[in-house]
C-alpha cells in the first residue's frame, strides 16, 4: 500500500516504514505528524482525490531536524574584474518514518 502526500510544495509517494526527508516542519523531534493533504492512494485499487482524498491521512513520526550539505553559488560575470560573488546556502529539513496510512 502507497499514498503520494503534498507537503512544502512538493508531492511525495510514501509506503509504511519508509523515512522521507522534507522541508523544514515546526515540530520537535519524537512527536507525531498527520498529513491529510493526500493525492491518492492505492491498495488493490487507486484512489485519486479531487484534489484530495476524503477521509485518508498518513500518520508520521519526527526523526530528527537538520541542514543538508552545503552548496556554493558563485555568480560570475566575464569580462568585468570586480563582478563576482560567493555565497553558500544550507536547506533545512525534517526527517520522517511513515508510520501508518489510512485511507
Amino acid at each position: 500500500m502507497y499514498a503520494v502526500i503534498e507537503t512544502g510544495g512538493k508531492q511525495l509517494r510514501v509506503e509504511e516504514g519508509m523515512s522521507i526527508f522534507v522541508e523544514k516542519l515546526d515540530v520537535q523531534a519524537g512527536e507525531t505528524v498527520v498529513f491529510d493533504t493526500v493525492v491518492a492512494v492505492s491498495d488493490k485499487t487507486m484512489k485519486v482525490g479531487t484534489p484530495y482524498v476524503e477521509g485518508a491521512k498518513v500518520t508520521c513520526t519526527v526523526e530528527k531536524q537538520g541542514k543538508e550539505k552545503k552548496i556554493i553559488i558563485f555568480k560570475y560575470k566575464a569580462k568585468n574584474g570586480s563582478s563576482h560573488r560567493k555565497q553558500g546556502h544550507r536547506q533545512p529539513y525534517t526527517k520522517l518514518t511513515v508510520t501508518k496510512i489510512e485511507a
